[in-house]
């Protein structure tokens, strides 16, 4: 079943608990330090917490660069090629003629991210407003900040192929599409090691590049397996650190928490961390109430930095949500943020956006 990131809140209070000391004259907040990952160096290299528990502060992890690896040469492509689009009524085969016009969009960027990894970033002739690596800057943007499109913007662009997995919309609009004959092919982006492996399968043979993806699938599927034994290596020994994911868009009034299947679990597992919300049962994406927030208590906070700056930074967060300030992680500040564009997008930067996290929750005294 295809996983929709971030659609509750695209579409977008309990009781209000008084946390004393709480008010905008006693909430200082603590300097960022700033942790990039460094796939050459290992994490075994790193001075890590004896007790992760024993940090307090906020630390952004970062990547080196935006940027996707890719292959030097584009794949050799074979067209046409039929495949089957996990569409909303069922499979549907859909043939592809031409990969010279792609439209890429998904809530996560996943799929242009994709793309590019397979050596096919020149296809692409625009971009979501989640795909932010370096390569597509200069793509012009389809969707707004709701993550909608409309059928005029994209038929000006003349596509021969749209590749989406359904959680931009309105789902009107993307039917009407393939109803004026362009070729739309619905792909998976399940937000799990497994996922990304069948998004980059899906994706080549879409393009016609099917061999690619293979190889890409299993290239993937080794180096983040990798990745997720050398952070269990450096995982304190003890309680783990209990982790929860809190999406905030603060112009909005949105504070959300991440449960299971939402993909903060699996990113949470990855980590070595409790995934608190789904501790308690949360399922998905669910706004988030202060009985909730206090009943999960985690020691660590992820967010978006997009998400934090709307707020107020965490300084305005606990002023504005006390009940986040009676947590362990509000009581030390403990919030570790990474670029919205980056922190579960699932593909090819997902093993450095693993480590570049790592870095943050168990060494943050190596950054700067």
């Amino acid at each position: 079943m295809r996983t929709r990131l971030f659609t509750a809140a695209a579409v977008l209070s309990g009781v209000v608990l008084a946390a004393s000391g709480c008010s905008a004259a006693t909430i200082a907040e603590t300097p960022a330090v700033t942790v990039t990952a460094d796939l050459v160096s290992p994490l075994s290299a790193l001075t890590v917490l004896d007790d992760a528990k024993d940090y307090s502060g906020l630390v952004q992890a970062a990547l080196p660069s935006s940027g996707i690896l890719a292959p030097e040469e584009a794949p050799v492509q074979s067209l046409p090629v039929t495949v089957v689009s996990h569409d909303l009524a069922g499979d549907v085969p859909v043939t592809v003629s031409s990969t010279d016009r792609v439209i890429s969009m998904d809530i996560s960027g996943s799929i242009a991210a994709t793309v590019a990894g397979l050596g096919m970033l020149d296809s692409l002739v625009a971009r979501d407003i989640s795909t932010t690596f370096d390569e597509a800057a200069d793509l012009p943007v389809i969707t707004s900040n709701a993550h909608t499109v409309n059928s005029e913007a994209i038929l000006a662009l003349r596509p021969d192929l749209v590749l989406t997995d359904g959680s931009i919309g309105p789902i009107d609009v993307v039917l009407q599409l393939r109803d004026a004959g362009i070729p739309v092919v619905f792909v998976d982006t399940d937000p799990s090691i497994e996922g990304i492996a069948e998004l980059a399968r899906q994706t080549a043979a879409a393009l016609g590049v099917a061999a690619a993806g293979d190889a890409l699938a299993a290239e993937l599927s080794a180096t983040i397996e990798a990745k997720i034994a050398e952070i269990a290596d450096i995982v304190p020994s003890g309680d783990r650190l209990r982790m929860m994911f809190l999406y905030l868009r603060g112009t909005s009034g949105i504070y959300y928490l991440f449960g299971q299947e939402s993909g903060s679990d699996v990113l949470i597992d990855a980590l070595g961390g409790v995934d608190v919300a789904a501790e308690i049962g949360l399922e998905g994406m669910r706004p988030m109430t202060d009985e909730a927030m206090v009943a999960a208590n985690p020691d660590l906070i992820l967010v978006m930095t997009g998400g934090l700056d709307s707020v107020g930074g965490v300084s305005g967060l606990l002023e504005a949500r006390p009940a986040v300030a009676l947590t362990e992680a509000g009581k030390n500040q403990r919030f570790v943020e990474m670029d919205d564009g980056e922190i579960l997008s699932f593909g090819p930067r997902t093993v450095t956006v693993l480590d570049a996290l790592a870095r943050a929750i168990y060494a943050p005294t190596s950054g700067s």
